[in-house]
């Protein structure tokens, strides 16, 4: 159980009928709180992180956020030292960003992607309670009309440590044990072309055995927001995707699957994990099992 996550910032709107709401925050919400985030004079003030590339951030971003691109870093080994030294390094990152464990902490991505959703995972894996994602992200932002801004206040590091809670993380050697199990599903949030094998992005191709394929895209409208409850719930639950199981996601490197994570969040889902090596760690050895998809949701 996660419940340790189940923490509201506040009592945010639920017009899409989430059980987990104060995961998300709207635009106009988050406009509220900018007086806030400007006053770096209160130890507990909430800390704006963009998570787009370096270039769109420097071309325009929410006022008062910060930039973190998380991209590119990744893991090819779910080894307890390679591991040690990756989860490091995300720790370290946030904590240079001004994050703690006292301070609210709002992300967004161009929509809602899939580093921003990583973001959130990494917060929630050390314990943060208090991260929100903006729906919609800034292209919400702009369309609600809401300023930009070009200057960046230099973040103050902190002595950020966090708490760890493994329980929602998956190694490779977490998968195997769960392989053909039946309390566990394995969700693969990636492509058609990379589920099936016409995308190579590895030293093999294929899935792993016995996981659902279920896109990560299809968590979102055409705006790039989350679809409501009702539709995610149906989506999911007709792919076998349900509550009572232990749902473990994968895609190339941890991204995508923790957009599932986050998605699965929303809805109430209490037993879940992201693999964080995915395919790029499955993929490229030659010690774990495989199978070939011929087309989307058929393996063979």
């Amino acid at each position: 159980m996660i419940s340790y996550l189940a923490v509201a910032i506040d009592k945010p709107n639920n017009p899409k009928g989430y059980v987990n709401p104060q995961l998300l925050i709207t635009p106009a919400d988050l406009h509220a709180l900018i007086p806030q985030v400007r006053d770096t004079a209160n130890p507990k003030h909430p800390v704006i992180l963009d998570l787009r590339r370096p270039d769109q951030f420097a071309n325009g971003h929410i006022p008062g956020a910060a930039h973190l691109d998380l991209y590119g870093i990744s893991l090819i080994d779910t080894d307890e030292a390679p591991l040690r030294a990756f989860l490091w390094i995300i720790e370290h990152l946030l904590g240079t960003r001004g994050v703690n464990l006292d301070r609210p902490v709002i992300v967004y991505d161009d929509t809602v992607g899939d580093r921003v959703a990583r973001a959130f995972y990494f917060l929630e894996y050390f314990g943060h309670k208090q991260a929100r994602v903006l729906d919609g992200g800034f292209a919400a932002w702009t369309r609600a009309g809401f300023e930009v801004e070009t200057r960046a206040d230099a973040p103050v590091d902190t002595e950020w440590a966090g708490e760890r809670h493994n329980e929602i993380l998956a190694t490779r050697h977490d998968v195997l044990e769960r392989l053909g199990t039946p309390n566990t599903v394995i969700v693969d949030a990636r492509s058609d072309a990379e589920y099936c094998g016409t995308m190579v992005r590895a030293k093999r191709v294929g899935a792993i055995p016995h996981a659902v394929h279920l896109e990560w895209v299809k968590n979102l409208d055409a705006n790039g927001e989350f679809k409501p409850a009702s539709e995610l719930r149906a989506m999911y639950e007709a792919a076998g995707i349900t509550p009572d199981r232990e749902v473990v996601s994968y895609c190339q490197g941890g991204y995508r699957a923790a957009h599932t994570y986050l998605a699965l969040r929303l809805l109430g889902y209490s037993r879940l994990r992201n693999y964080v090596g995915s395919w790029r760690e499955w993929g490229n050895r030659t010690d774990t099992p495989i199978e070939t998809p011929t087309q989307a949701g058929k393996a063979s």
